[in-house]
């Protein structure tokens, strides 16, 4: 059987997280009142049910599949071995908005508690389960310095939002970060969130919770894309990984395809940015995405593309999850070779990670 790693899972953080966090900064947390539960963060509501780019309501945000356990850590093994996986990387769910924290010495601090707090959480599965670690990429000179001690603490990987409040992720300011990731051998996560309170793109359109969902992350994941490739971030440091998670795989070669055509006709335009065509980043190795196991563009994406790129991921717990059978349709899809699907499966996500 081939491994089975999950590369973007999440954990919920509970009742432990949250009760040292109200006592550390009772003046910056608070328990959200009234009509939606939640927590509230500098006066913000997290998540944001309401208004352009709505988040989903906390109580509706796990999927509900029957016997699930995210809660714990013995739960969430069991629930992996429901699925047949033997590894799971964990992004954050509340920890994805950090990076919208006004006060940066505060967002810092919180990241600290996070990350520490997420390494002792999953202490006792060191083989099976591994943590993302977050930054305030608002203040590079800190977000460097706390991912230098999450790696060294043992996280796999480093969460960044999509864009930050006034820059894109090409911005020169955030070279240094991207320079300590490739010296820390530190692949980057770009994952979004909606109600997060994260730059909107396009969502402020809509205040219902489903549309801004299905506009959110492909919309993050292009902008991202284009920030870093165009904007000469891969060029810049051609040692640096990066996902673009949790859209799926089918915008890839489109989106591909698009940004070759602005580069061949109009690439000069952009000064300081890319150098060669988009899809030479991905084939020595920067562009890294996640797919859905059923989703009908996985088979020709990996025609056009190949398979080294692409990573299984569940979202679990979250509601849009599979859960318990997010495997199931790629294991017995017949448009993949078997190769290309242990490498999706697995194979891929370890490499990317480095996970042993």
């Amino acid at each position: 059987m081939p491994l089975v790693i999950d590369a973007d899972a999440h954990v919920l953080e509970g009742a432990s997280f949250f009760k040292e966090a109200l006592e550390r900064w009772p003046e910056r947390i608070s328990l959200a009142g009234g009509r939606w539960p939640g927590v509230v963060v500098e006066g913000r509501r997290y998540p944001e049910p309401e208004g352009p780019g709505a988040g989903c309501p906390p109580q509706h945000g796990v999927a509900e599949a029957a016997g699930k356990n995210p809660a714990s850590v013995e739960g969430v093994l069991s629930d992996a071995g429901r699925e047949g996986i033997d590894r799971m990387v964990l992004f954050p769910s509340f920890g994805l908005g950090v990076p919208t924290f006004r006060d940066l010495a505060f967002a810092g601090e919180v990241a600290s508690f996070y990350n520490t707090w997420l390494r002792e959480w999953i202490s006792s599965a060191p083989e099976r389960l591994f943590g993302v670690a977050v930054v305030p990429i608002e203040d590079v000179p800190s977000a460097v310095e706390i991912m230098t001690k999450a790696r060294a603490a043992g996280h796999v990987c480093t969460a960044l939002p999509p864009a930050l409040r006034e820059r894109n992720l090409d911005h020169p300011d955030l070279d240094p970060f991207y320079a300590a990731a490739v010296d820390l051998d530190m692949p980057l996560g770009i994952h979004g969130a909606p109600g997060v309170h994260l730059p909107k793109i396009g969502v402020d359109r809509f205040t219902n919770y489903i549309q801004v969902h299905c506009i959110s992350f492909p919309f993050d994941q292009m902008t991202a894309m284009t920030a870093l490739v165009s904007g000469g971030v891969f060029e810049r440091h051609p040692g640096l990984r990066v996902a673009f998670l949790e859209s799926g795989v089918g915008w890839v070669s489109y989106f591909l395809d698009r940004l070759h055509e602005h580069f061949e006709k109009r690439g000069s335009w952009i000064e300081n940015g890319w150098k060669r065509p988009p899809r030479e980043y991905l084939e020595r190795g920067q562009i890294w995405v996640t797919c859905e196991s059923g989703e009908p563009m996985l088979g020709p994406t990996v025609g056009d593309l190949g398979a080294a790129f692409i990573m299984y991921a569940s979202d679990y717990p979250h509601w849009d999850s599979e859960f318990p059978e997010s495997t199931k349709p790629l294991r017995e899809r017949a448009d993949l070779a078997d190769d290309a699907r242990a490498a999706i499966l697995g194979g891929n996500a370890q490499r990317f990670f480095n996970l042993p």
